[in-house]
C-alpha cells in the first residue's frame, strides 16, 4: 500500500454527525494492538454493530450505497482523547482523506502522521458537499495535494485547503518524519561541513 498521496479522485462516504470523537471513531477496548494493521475493522464500532455484532442497517458505513476513499464529516471531527489509533482505524478501513470544517488539532497531526489527509473547507463548501452526495451517491470529488484544492466536478465548485509545507512534502513523497530527515542527508552533511 503505497503511502504517497496526491490526487485522490473518489466517491465519498458522508457522515453528517457533529462533535465526532475520538472514542467513537475507535472504542477504547480495541486499543490493546501495537501494530496498525487491523483497526478499521472496529472503526465506529459501536455505531456499525448491535450487542449481537451485527451490522446496524441504518449506520452510514454499513449502507452499501455509500463507498470511497474520502469520509465526509460534520464539524468539530476527532475531538476527545489523543489516541493516534483513531488516524489508524480511518486509515485500516481504506479512507485516504477526511473532509471537515474543522479538526480536533490531535486528530489533525496524528491523521498527517499516518497519511491520511484532512482537508478542512468552510462550512458553507460543507454543505455543499453534503448536499452533492445526497442529491447523488456516486458523485465524486478530487482532492489535490499538490493544488492545496478539493473540486466538486459535478457542481463546478472549488476550494482551496492549508497544509503546512513539510507535511505537504511527506505525504507526496510518502515520507515519515526519518524519511524525510534521510532525503535532506546530503544537505545536512553539507551543512555539518560548513561549520567546521
Amino acid at each position: 500500500m503505497s503511502k504517497k498521496i496526491n490526487i485522490v479522485q473518489s466517491t465519498a462516504v458522508p457522515l453528517d454527525m457533529e462533535n465526532v470523537d475520538t472514542d467513537q471513531i475507535i472504542p477504547a477496548r480495541f486499543l490493546k494492538a501495537t501494530s496498525r494493521e487491523g483497526f478499521g475493522e472496529n472503526l465506529f464500532r459501536d455505531w456499525r454493530y448491535d450487542s449481537h455484532n451485527q451490522p446496524k442497517k441504518d449506520f452510514i458505513l454499513n449502507d452499501p450505497t455509500y463507498s470511497g476513499r474520502i469520509l465526509v464529516a460534520a464539524k468539530n471531527f476527532g475531538c476527545g482523547s489523543s489516541r493516534e489509533h483513531a488516524a489508524w482505524a480511518i486509515k485500516d478501513y481504506g479512507f485516504d482523506v477526511v473532509v471537515s470544517s474543522f479538526f480536533a488539532d490531535i486528530f489533525k497531526s496524528n491523521a498527517l502522521n499516518n497519511f491520511l489527509l484532512p482537508v478542512t473547507v468552510s462550512d458553507e463548501f460543507l454543505q455543499k458537499i453534503f448536499r452533492a452526495i445526497a442529491g447523488d451517491p456516486s458523485v465524486e470529488l478530487i482532492v489535490s495535494l499538490q493544488d492545496q484544492t478539493l473540486t466538486i466536478p459535478s457542481l463546478g465548485e472549488t476550494t482551496h485547503f492549508d497544509i503546512s509545507d513539510y507535511k505537504k512534502t511527506c505525504l507526496l513523497n510518502g515520507y515519515d518524519d526519518i524519511d524525510f530527515l534521510l532525503s535532506i542527508k546530503d544537505e545536512i552533511e553539507a551543512f555539518e561541513r560548513s561549520r567546521d
